[in-house]
C-alpha cells in the first residue's frame, strides 16, 4: 500500500507529518492492506493563516483494486485530529464496502 501525503501552503508537510500519517493509516487500515493499492491524503487549512475552530481539513482517498476510489473528509481543530477522524471514517467506509462484497447472501 502506497501512501501519498499532500498539503496546502498553510500546513507544513515535513517528514514528521508524513511518518504520522503513514503510521496511522497502516495501523487503522491494516486489514485491507492486500486490497488497497494507494491512499492519498490531502491536508488543508480552511482559514489560511488565521486561527479558528475546526479549520483543518483532511481528505483521504483509498484506491482499492477493481473498485472505484473511496473518499472521505474530516474537519477538526488540529491536523492530527483531522487525520485521525478521516482514517476512522475511511476504515468504516471500507469495512462496509468490502465487508458486503465478502458476505454470503442469505
Amino acid at each position: 500500500m502506497k501512501i501519498q501525503v499532500n498539503t496546502d501552503r498553510n500546513i507544513q508537510g515535513d517528514e514528521r507529518l508524513a511518518e504520522y500519517v503513514e503510521d496511522v493509516v497502516l495501523d487503522r487500515l491494516s486489514r485491507f492492506r492486500d486490497q488497497i493499492t494507494r491512499v492519498e491524503v490531502h491536508l488543508s487549512d480552511e482559514n489560511g493563516g488565521k486561527s479558528g475552530p475546526d479549520d483543518k481539513r483532511c481528505v483521504m482517498e483509498a484506491r482499492v483494486e477493481g473498485r472505484q476510489p473511496t473518499a472521505v473528509t474530516h474537519i477538526a481543530g488540529s491536523v492530527n485530529e483531522a487525520i485521525d477522524g478521516a482514517v476512522e471514517k475511511l476504515r468504516r467506509a471500507l469495512d462496509s464496502a468490502l465487508g458486503k462484497a465478502h458476505r454470503p447472501r442469505p
